[in-house]
């Protein structure tokens, strides 16, 4: 499609890392591309404990657009793996290594192996806001009602 938007990427360990799957949907209709990690010896994440994991390959995004970094269901769901920024947002003029901050919410060590899918990437258009100072704003009918004020 001509409105798909282009993710450059470019392998910063080619010699290294040829069998690290580069992002990629894993189905027909997925919105996030699974990110791998790119590391050289198994990562033991104890509960608790927080790891920036490297993929191995940067990118550039088209200007208007980002990628967020989203945690794996399975892997969350299962062993309390997660994003610990979730969802992580990568800028389109980041030109660094893609990393992801994983944490272990589970009382169970899990050790993240070279290759094992860690994440998903999701790259979303983006606008950035004009702001205004105003004195007053407009009434609405939640108004300053959060955090629960909507209803269960």
């Amino acid at each position: 499609m001509s409105d798909t938007p282009l993710v450059r990427i470019k392998r910063l360990y080619p010699d290294r890392d040829q069998d690290i799957a580069l992002p990629r949907y894993m189905s027909a209709h997925a919105a996030g591309m699974d990110l791998c990690a790119a590391i050289e010896e198994d990562l033991v994440l104890a509960s608790g404990r927080i790891a920036l994991v490297p993929t191995g390959f940067a990118m550039a995004l088209p200007n208007g657009y980002e990628a967020q970094v989203r945690p794996r269901s399975g892997l969350a769901i299962r062993h309390g793996v997660t994003v610990v920024n979730a969802p992580g947002t990568i800028d389109s003029d980041y030109r660094g290594e893609v990393k992801v901050g994983l944490i272990n919410l589970s009382d169970q060590v899990y050790t993240i192996r070279r290759g094992e899918r860690i994440a998903q990437m999701v790259v979303q258009q983006v606008c950035q806001a004009r702001v205004r100072v105003v004195t007053e704003l407009n009434e609405t009918e939640r108004s300053s009602g959060g955090f629960g004020s909507t209803g269960v």
